[in-house]
């Protein structure tokens, strides 16, 4: 199975490799970007190598998705979104996502999880996409409440990190919650 490609107005979602390894390193080792994202702060590209291989491992296994995101204007790497804990079977996934702080607040992220929600509960046909998000994160439940997303309740000290436990909560977007609101979108809901 070949690794799809996908592209929005400004973005081209790719597959990660090692050629990327240096530009996920300079976003994992910020502090601001780990701190909700369930893993330590990266020290070493080592680690960043280390992440890639099981990005592609886990995609041959059918197990997870992760792209890299792009901007078309000039090719730089500026992040990944991917489906994990994927289940073809039981029609499910759970989205994660983080971007380079440089780019944050301009769209992208919105932008490559519509892409991303499209691949899966039309290519892929997903049922359910799930989202773990720490309740101190208030960007990101925000951004996937307004992309639709329904909070269904807290996980407590659901992930270890830094030494400590964090509860998360859990949101989820189902594949006819999404048709309503992308048929609203574009106009086709009765009056």
């Amino acid at each position: 199975m070949l690794f799809p490609t996908l592209e929005t107005d400004r973005l081209k979602l790719i597959e990660i490799t090692q050629f990327h390894a240096t530009s996920l390193f300079n976003i994992l080792s910020l502090e601001e970007v780990t701190r909700y994202y369930g893993t330590d702060t990266f020290t070493s590209i080592e680690e960043a190598k280390k992440l890639i291989d099981m990005f592609q491992k886990n995609f041959y296994e059918k197990r997870s998705m992760r792209w890299g995101i792009v901007l078309k204007e000039n090719n730089k790497f500026i992040g990944t979104l991917g489906l994990n804990g994927l289940q073809l079977k039981n029609k499910k996934a759970e989205i994660g996502y983080e971007i380079h702080p440089s780019y944050w607040r301009q769209g992208y992220t919105s932008e490559a999880i519509k892409e991303i929600l499209r691949y899966s509960y039309l290519e892929l046909k997903l049922n359910r996409i799930g989202a773990v998000v720490y309740i101190e994160n208030e960007a990101s439940s925000n951004l996937l409440e307004k992309l639709g997303f329904k909070k269904e309740g807290e996980l407590r000290d659901y992930l270890f990190q830094n030494n400590s436990y964090h509860t998360t909560s859990m949101f989820s977007l189902l594949k006819r919650e999404w048709e309503l609101l992308s048929a609203e979108s574009l106009g086709f809901r009765d009056k």
